[in-house]
C-alpha cells in the first residue's frame, strides 16, 4: 500500500534530494525552470508518494504558466526513486495528480518529455506552442483536462506574472491510499539523466 499526499514545507528537503538523485547535475538552469523561477507552485497538486514504512518513493510538481495569455499548468519535475522505477508508481502520481486538477477546475496541462510514455495518459504534442529554447519542439506536449481546452490556444509559454489568489495550503490530511500497480511500467517519466531538457 502507498500513499499520495500534498507536499508540506517538512517534506521539501526529501523531494529536492529525490530530484538530484533522477536528474542531471544543473537541472535548474534547465528552460522549464526559468519559467518556474520565482513562481509559486500550484501547492494543491505537488504531491508526494510514500510507502508503507515512509519512505519517499515519487513525486510531482506543478506550476502556473500562461500561452497566449490563458492559464496553463506546467507539469513537472516528476521524479521515481531509482530503485522503484519500473514498479508504476510515476504513473499513479499522473493519475492523481490530474484527477485533482479536473477537480479543481484547471482546463489544460503542458510538460516536456517522451511523447511515447506520456501519450498513455493522454498527452499529444503541441505543435504551435513555443517553450523557452533549447526545448526540442517533439517533446512539448500538452492535455485537455476539458474538451478542446487547447484548441486555438499558440504561442510562447510565458511565466505566470500575475499574483495567485491566496490559495489554500496544502491540506496534508487530503491523502489517498492507492495499490501498488498490478503491472510494471517505464517509470522515468522526466527523461533519465542524460537529457537536458526537462
Amino acid at each position: 500500500m502507498y500513499e499520495i499526499c500534498p507536499e508540506t514545507p517538512a517534506d521539501e528537503p526529501e523531494v529536492e534530494g529525490l530530484y538530484d538523485l533522477c536528474f542531471a547535475p544543473g537541472r535548474t538552469a534547465l528552460s522549464s525552470y526559468r519559467l518556474r523561477d520565482g513562481v509559486p507552485r500550484v501547492a494543491e497538486l505537488c504531491l508526494v508518494l510514500r510507502d508503507a514504512g515512509g519512505t519517499l518513493m515519487a513525486a510531482i510538481r506543478f506550476w502556473p504558466v500562461r500561452v497566449d495569455d490563458r492559464p496553463v499548468l506546467l507539469l513537472g519535475p516528476i521524479a521515481v526513486h531509482p530503485t522503484a522505477q519500473g514498479e508504476g508508481l510515476g504513473g499513479l502520481l499522473m493519475r492523481d495528480s490530474l484527477t485533482r486538477a479536473r477537480r479543481m477546475g484547471f482546463d489544460r496541462v503542458l510538460l516536456v518529455g517522451d511523447a511515447p510514455y506520456y501519450s498513455r495518459f493522454g498527452f499529444q504534442r503541441l505543435d504551435d506552442v513555443v517553450m523557452p529554447p533549447p526545448t526540442n519542439p517533439d517533446r512539448v506536449l500538452g492535455l485537455e483536462l476539458r474538451p478542446d481546452a487547447w484548441v486555438n490556444v499558440a504561442g510562447p509559454v510565458q511565466q505566470e506574472t500575475r499574483p495567485p489568489a491566496d490559495p489554500p495550503a496544502p491540506d496534508p490530511t487530503a491523502c489517498t491510499q492507492v495499490d501498488p500497480p498490478k503491472r510494471p511500467a517505464d517509470d522515468r517519466t522526466e527523461t533519465p539523466r542524460p537529457s537536458p531538457h526537462h
